[in-house]
């Protein structure tokens, strides 16, 4: 069996963590306490389930907080039967919007009990796959403790491949003022720790479940939901049958150009309401084009400023070969997209037969088919550009860096991570021109 390990660090991997369980339990007919509701042949579930001795299903998970409120929410909540109680970690003090106290003070207190049952569980699995975190880069938690268990995991699960959703702070919205601090710091350690990873951001989000779902004032368990169908479908060829099956370690293969550009936008079609399902067609070359819409992103960047360097297409539902084909074909002779010089086939496809499954109540119209489009494009630049320039208009005049200080940590560490950051726009710049890499300035190791 192949497994998959889920963390989920601070409030907004939490949160994210929540509504990720509750679709999985959906597609898998797990009831909210644990039992299986299908029996027979079926052992997709044990992708993220372990079957308990009390023949419960529990899931693959640790969720850590350093404070405590969010962790109660989950174990009050719907589902808090389902969770292993000593998989829910939560400390007694909060990181406070400080990288610092999640790396260096509150969160190294925490990270030896996380990676005690992150063994245990990695113990029970006969073939674990990777790991999938899931933070908030702009937090405290999630960057700081975020980054510290992501570092020990790649000392500890050297060859596991490790997979990372992180929320990324929107140009307009925000909703800590040192957001850029913690955003460049635990991109520097991004950088080197994970093998994937996957930009959200809420102000893309919010603008699609407004404008494409017509919801007038979006909540977080509306933006989470329409997440979770993106892991929904990432995950999916692990653990249903395909006419094309694509395994985790094959995003990186096909997607990671050189170590360093690992940073993926992801988008996903069809984004609409019940209402508005009845008058469309949601034909597989419409979903395929909708996918490389700027609207359909999940980060705010558009990709009509930069060049793609590869791109995964992720079918699921009633989808033929062939249709996907032609599909990809069509989008090859579109103006609009357009692919660097040194890559020319571009695409990786993955087809799977089960349809996505929907949360009763929830925003996102009953589909026979969808599709998950991850791509790799020298746009994402722009995102990474946006925060080094908050970054700089704070660190010019040294603001708010004291609380950094204060809680043990060196100011070379600001100008390393801003340093790497801009080695990294730089490489974004390169992989776009079109001199190849063996021509003339070296390229990223």
């Amino acid at each position: 069996m192949r497994e998959v390990i889920s963390l989920h660090i601070g409030q907004a991997g939490v949160q994210l963590g929540n509504a990720c369980w509750e679709l999985f339990c959906l597609e898998h007919g797990v009831q909210p306490d644990g039992t299986l509701q299908k029996t027979g042949k079926d052992t997709a579930f044990q992708t993220f389930f372990q079957y308990s001795s009390a023949g419960r299903c529990v899931p693959r998970c640790v969720m850590v907080d350093l404070e405590p409120t969010v962790i109660d929410e989950v174990k009050t909540g719907k589902y808090g039967k389902l969770f292993a109680s000593e998989g829910l970690l939560a400390g007694k003090e909060d990181a406070a919007n400080n990288y610092a106290r999640g790396h260096y003070t509150v969160g190294k207190d925490m990270v030896d009990t996380v990676l005690d049952k992150v063994r245990k569980i990695a113990e029970r699995c006969d073939g674990l796959q990777g790991f999938l975190a899931f933070h908030s880069v702009g937090g405290g938690t999630g960057s700081g403790l975020g980054s510290l268990i992501l570092e020990r995991l790649s000392s500890d699960y050297t060859k596991k491949c490790k997979l990372d959703f992180c929320v990324y702070p929107s140009p307009q919205i925000s909703t800590s003022v040192v957001e850029p601090y913690n955003s460049v710091l635990s991109t520097h350690s991004l950088l080197e720790h994970t093998d994937v990873a996957f930009m959200l951001d809420n102000e893309a989000i919010y603008e699609i479940t407004m404008k494409k779902l017509g919801i007038e004032r979006p909540s977080y368990t509306n933006l989470n939901r329409l997440i979770a169908q993106v892991i929904s479908s990432l995950t999916a060829s692990l653990r249903f049958e395909g006419a094309l099956n694509v395994d985790m370690n094959e995003f990186q293969v096909n997607l990671v150009p050189y170590p360093r550009i690992h940073f993926l936008l992801c988008s996903y079609a069809p984004l609409i309401s019940s209402e508005r399902a009845f008058h469309e067609s949601l034909s597989t070359l419409e979903l395929t084009t909708s996918a490389f819409e700027a609207s359909n992103m999940l980060a705010k960047c558009d990709p009509t400023l930069g060049k793609y360097m590869a791109c995964c297409l992720m079918f699921r539902g009633d989808v033929s070969p062939t249709d996907v084909s032609n599909s990809i074909a069509n989008i090859k002779n579109k103006k609009t997209v357009s692919f660097v010089s040194w890559s020319p086939t571009g695409f990786k496809c993955g087809i799977n037969n089960q349809a996505p499954a929907n949360v009763p109540g929830g925003d996102l119209a009953d589909v026979s088919r969808a599709v998950c489009m991850l791509s790799n494009t020298t746009a994402l630049a722009q995102v990474f550009h946006r925060i080094d320039n908050k970054f700089d208009l704070m660190y010019g005049k040294r603001a708010f860096v004291h609380w950094y200080v204060g809680e043990g940590m060196e100011e070379g560490e600001f100008q390393e991570a801003r340093e790497d950051l801009a080695a990294l726009e730089k490489d974004y710049e390169e992989m776009g021109s079109e001199l190849s890499p063996g021509e003339g300035e070296s390229v990223v190791g």
